[in-house]
């Protein structure tokens, strides 16, 4: 029985990763090397298929406080790729401040390479915006906070 080689430093960064951002699972692949790291709870908990790849990951800053709860906060509802304007260069559907009324286009979230826009569901203030344009997104993940 051959032994699998594991980069312990990279499974080290990916459980850092998922930390910091508040993601319950990532796995990155290349080639036949694959390596995915779940969290589950307060646990992190690693799976290597195959054979494990060292990866050149950079942290990202660290996750925004849990603010899921907040009675003015809209969460996605799916996983993707969030985008804060309709294309790359234009000018973004929101910013701080700024009032909006309900039913208006806040951000876009590409799920399985379809562009889904979300609403605001009540008229207000934005508050903060949470997420970057670019950022994966998770579902039932704070996006904006309106007032």
């Amino acid at each position: 029985m051959t032994r699998i080689p594991i980069d312990p430093d990279a499974i080290r960064a990916l459980a850092a990763v998922l930390v910091e951002t508040g993601l319950t699972e990532i796995e990155i692949a290349d080639k036949d090397s694959r390596i995915r790291v779940v969290r589950s709870g307060g646990n992190t908990t690693t799976s290597i298929p195959l054979t494990a790849a060292s990866t050149g990951l950079a942290a990202p800053a660290a996750a925004t406080e849990d603010v899921a709860t907040h009675p003015g906060a809209v969460v996605s509802p799916m996983v993707g790729v969030a985008y804060l304007s309709p294309e790359p260069g234009a000018s973004p559907f929101i910013s701080v401040g700024q009032q909006v009324t309900a039913g208006q286009t806040l951000l876009l979230i590409e799920a399985m390479k379809t562009f889904n826009q979300i609403k605001a569901p009540k008229a207000g203030s934005v508050t903060a915006i949470l997420v970057q344009s670019g950022a994966p997104v998770e579902y039932g993940e704070a996006l904006v906070i309106l007032e």
